[in-house]
């Protein structure tokens, strides 16, 4: 996998910045399903909100309490992402 141009910021568990996202799955308040080039990441939290995304240059800006940040692994053969986190 490419990692470069991958990054994140956290400050005070209340500001987010992501590089290198390639996709936002789904996101509503209490978490934000991405695939970035290092793979799937899932941010959780409260009152999350997207303030920015520009996936031309794979960047995401998110504000709201963050609890936590997990990377998973992609295996479409077994259904893909979300199937796999919401049965």
């Amino acid at each position: 996998m490419e990692n470069s141009g991958h990054k994140i910021t956290l400050v005070g568990r209340e500001k987010l910045e992501i590089t290198g996202v390639e996709e936002v799955e789904s996101f509503d308040e209490s978490s934000i399903i991405m695939s970035t080039n290092l793979g799937a990441l899932i941010v959780r939290g409260e009152g999350l909100h997207i303030e920015t995304l520009s996936l031309d240059g794979g960047a995401l800006k998110v504000e709201g309490q963050v609890e936590s940040l997990t990377y998973e692994e992609l295996h479409e053969a077994r259904g893909g992402l979300l199937s796999r986190l919401f049965r």
